[in-house]
């Protein structure tokens, strides 16, 4: 599944490829995977001003309080890939990006979801929900479950630097994923033609379980100076988050996945990814080194 230029280009066509959640994480890294590749690529946003327009890229204006507009969006759309940030809308923006893209003839969805068991917690409830009304329309689409992002750690960056950083993760491990491997799984996902109607899921992290005690050692080794994960409770985190002004829903998550974190739930390791790409994932420690000077005292 590596191997996916030489498909489209038997078919001689150059597909039109819609990217819901195109200045996100995952979004913003897929349009630069996909920048070498011969495709039509279309970025929903609820804000098409034109000042945003990357070269070969077109901007479709969506509202998701007039179902028109996503329909227009997607008009001669081959794929979608679909991603929406965490919010109250999520469920509710998702499923009417999926029948809008059904409607509109879209051959293939690739949803961005999340690796995890059944859980009540949100977003992992959230993304249960989309999952299920995808699987009843008759399209091929392809699940990306990924574990939690790397990305995360940027939060730390502020306290790490202020030797307060801390949360209720306890010793727990996670295998923390890169968000550019997870956009380059997605690419594959997209421009792969040989599974044309099937349905997948995939289950991805990056290279090995670390626990947050072992990310503040990383952090020491690269920084020369010693760091420290504090250890607290769910109520004294939330108190914490509560005093920066995180909103209640972001805390609710946060804490919920501080919570997953301690319990190892995500501590699995694949190997889908290097499967897929033929290429290692990105490790925790490249990720820190790349943005360590956000880490750093001013």
């Amino acid at each position: 599944m590596s191997s996916l230029s030489s498909n489209e280009a038997s078919e001689g066509t150059v597909p039109r490829i819609a990217i819901a959640g195109a200045t996100g994480r995952v979004g913003t890294a897929l349009i630069s995977a996909l920048r070498d590749d011969d495709v039509d690529i279309v970025a929903l946003t609820r804000n098409a001003d034109p000042a945003r327009l990357r070269e070969g890229l077109s901007l479709a204006a969506v509202d998701f309080g007039k179902p028109s507009s996503l329909s227009d969006a997607l008009r001669g759309a081959d794929r979608l890939f679909l991603a929406h940030g965490t919010s109250a809308q999520q469920v509710e923006n998702e499923i009417a990006l999926i029948d809008a893209a059904v409607a509109a003839g879209v051959s293939h969805i690739v949803k961005l979801s999340v690796m995890g068991p059944a859980s009540r917690l949100h977003p992992f409830d959230w993304h249960m929900q989309i999952e299920a009304h995808l699987a009843h329309h008759d399209i091929g689409y392809t699940i990306l479950r990924p574990s939690s992002f790397v990305d995360i750690l940027a939060r730390a960056a502020g306290p790490v630097a202020a030797g307060t950083w801390g949360g209720a993760a306890g010793n727990g491990c996670v295998n923390l994923i890169d968000t550019r491997d997870v956009a380059d799984t997605a690419r594959i996902a997209l421009l792969d033609t040989s599974h044309a109607g099937s349905q997948r899921a995939y289950h991805l992290t990056g290279p090995a379980a670390i626990s947050m005690p072992e990310v503040a050692y990383e952090l020491s080794h690269i920084l020369g100076r010693s760091v420290t994960y504090h250890h607290r409770t769910p109520d004294e985190q939330r108190a914490v988050l509560t005093e920066a002004g995180i909103s209640e829903l972001v805390a609710d998550v946060l804490l919920g996945i501080d919570r997953l974190f301690r319990e190892s739930v995500l501590a699995e390791t694949t190997a889908t990814f290097e499967d897929l790409t033929g290429k290692a994932p990105r490790s925790v420690g490249a990720w820190l080194s790349e943005n360590i000077a956000a880490f750093r005292k001013g």
